[in-house]
Parts: structure tokens; C-alpha cells; sequence
């Protein structure tokens, strides 16, 4: 069931899992990429797993406010908001949860997200969990191919929309794992019929690109850290996991064979695991 809380000047929607009494986990989505995106067997695997999880929309996805009067970002204009602005969201949230610290987990952007949170407001996070992410644009630049998925412009109706989704999905997916065409599509309706705002998700783009590099805030941050990263992702390449596992003391590093920028369902139960082993061996646990 859909909650909303007001933080930071705009309206969040969210959705939990799991216990209240277990250990609170917020899942943070990537560009363009919905609350539903955190797949619900994902997430139900979390919480038999001992969290409470949370997932949200950011801000211009979903059913969380969107920006509308911005438009869409020019080239040589400022961004309408940075990634600080979508990290102060995640905390706010935290804030109406009524939790005064979570294990904090991101996946691409949301990982980005993650770590600004993780370094904004260090008293709000218990561990971090960074997917498919980086520090920065520079650190790890896409390959030609999902660079032309990343800057293409929007489809125009729903048949196409879902058509470049499958297309799209060719390019960045993950190639050690067989695509379910059906489940997959199925997702992508649901998205579009949920929300379709291809002006959104440009806002959260230039989010990301006018951003600056984290490498340095990231040398402060002091909690126990996973980077997880696939080793065929064309849209974040490896490099970018490197970077990030390499600006945090003390981080782990997970590279997992086949995986390109999306979370294979096979992988679940060790993505899933390997967050559990981090959240329940915190010193700092909730």
C-alpha cells in the first residue's frame, strides 16, 4: 500500500516491507527507475530475511512529486536540483519513518544518492550498500552503445515505450543471464501506466551530471560498506564499482560475474544475502 510523506518542499511515495521491529532498510531506485523496480520478491526476500525495508520514489519518478514547472533542462542552464537535494529527500523520509538511522542501499543513481547520503548525514546511516554506481561521470563513462541508450530521446506511446524498453534492455542488460521477456515487458507496462515522465527523468539526469565528483567526501565516511557490481555492466563499467570500493575505507567490493546494469532474479538470493550478512554483523545495528 502507497504511504506519502512531506519532505524537503515535496511529497514522497513509498511502501514497506517486513516487520516494524526489524532492521530498517532503505532501498534508493536509480534514473528514471521507480519504487517497483525494487522488485516485490526482492524486497519480500529482504524482510524474511530480518528488515524492515523501505522503497520509495525519488523525486520525478513515479508517484512522488514531480517538477513540473522546470521543464526540461536546457544545455547551459542550471540543474533544477543536485543529487544533495535527493539524498536531504531520503533522510526526510527517514525523519517521518521515525527512524533515526537505516541501512541505506542504492542501485545506480540511488547508489549515487547513497553515498551523498552516507556523508550529508552520516548519523542516518547504519551501513551502505552501493549497486551498480560510482563517484562520479568521469570515474566510469559508458561504452558507445549504452551511451546512445542513455542521451536517446524518449519513444513517443506506450507500444514504443515498451519497444525501446526491450531494445534498451539488449544493450545494458545483463548478458550472463536469460531474459524473461514476458515478466520483463510486464514490468515496463506497469511502469508506464503507473507513470510516464521522460522530462523527469532528464531533470534526474542533469541531477547527476551537475553534481561533483564524491571521491574525496567519501574518503570521511565510517560505515561498514558493500559495493556490488557487475562485470559486463556497459552503462556503469566496473571501473566505477573500483572507485567506489576504493574511496571508502574499509569497503568490500562484490563483483559478480555476467551481471550487467540491472539486478538478474537469479542473483537475488545472493545480492539479498550478501546485504544481510552486512546489516546483521553492524556493530551499529538497529
Amino acid at each position: 500500500m502507497i504511504s506519502r510523506a512531506s519532505v524537503n518542499g515535496i511529497e514522497l511515495a513509498y511502501e514497506s516491507f517486513g516487520s516494524p521491529g526489524g532492521r530498517p532498510l532503505l532501498l534508493i531506485m536509480g534514473l528514471g527507475a521507480q519504487l517497483i523496480h525494487w522488485d516485490d520478491e526482492f524486497c519480500s526476500l529482504l524482510a524474511e530475511q530480518g528488515h524492515h525495508v523501505v522503497r520509495f520514489d525519488n523525486r520525478d519518478a513515479g508517484l512522488s512529486t514531480h517538477l513540473h514547472a522546470e521543464g526540461v533542462p536546457r544545455p547551459g542552464t542550471p540543474s533544477a536540483y543536485l543529487l544533495d537535494d535527493m539524498a536531504d529527500d531520503a533522510a526526510g523520509l527517514m525523519e517521518v519513518l521515525g527512524w533515526p538511522a537505516a541501512h541505506v542501499v542504492g542501485a545506480s543513481m540511488g547508489g549515487m544518492i547513497a553515498q551523498t547520503l552516507a556523508f550529508r548525514h552520516p548519523e542516518r546511516v547504519l551501513t551502505l550498500t552501493s549497486i551498480m554506481s560510482t563517484t562520479g561521470p568521469s570515474a566510469a563513462p559508458p561504452t558507445e552503445a549504452a551511451g546512445a541508450v542513455l542521451f536517446a530521446p524518449p519513444a513517443g506511446d506506450r507500444e514504443a515505450v515498451l519497444a525501446q524498453a526491450l531494445a534498451n534492455r539488449a544493450v545494458i542488460g545483463s548478458p550472463g543471464f536469460e531474459l524473461d521477456r514476458e515478466r520483463f515487458l510486464r514490468l515496463a507496462a506497469l511502469a508506464y501506466d503507473r507513470c510516464h515522465d521522460p522530462a523527469g527523468t532528464a531533470r534526474q539526469l542533469a541531477a547527476i551530471m551537475a553534481s561533483p565528483d564524491r571521491t574525496e567526501p567519501l574518503g570521511g565516511v565510517d560505515v561498514p560498506t558493500l559495493v556490488i557490481h557487475g562485470d559486463a555492466d556497459p552503462l556503469v563499467p566496473l571501473a566505477g564499482g573500483q572507485a567506489t570500493a576504493a574511496a571508502i575505507r574499509g569497503a568490500e567490493l562484490l563483483v559478480l560475474p555476467g551481471m550487467g546494469h540491472d539486478l538478474p532474479q537469479p542473483l537475488w538470493p545472493e545480492i539479498a544475502g550478501s546485504i544481510t550478512k552486512l546489516t546483521s554483523n553492524s556493530a551499529g545495528k538497529a
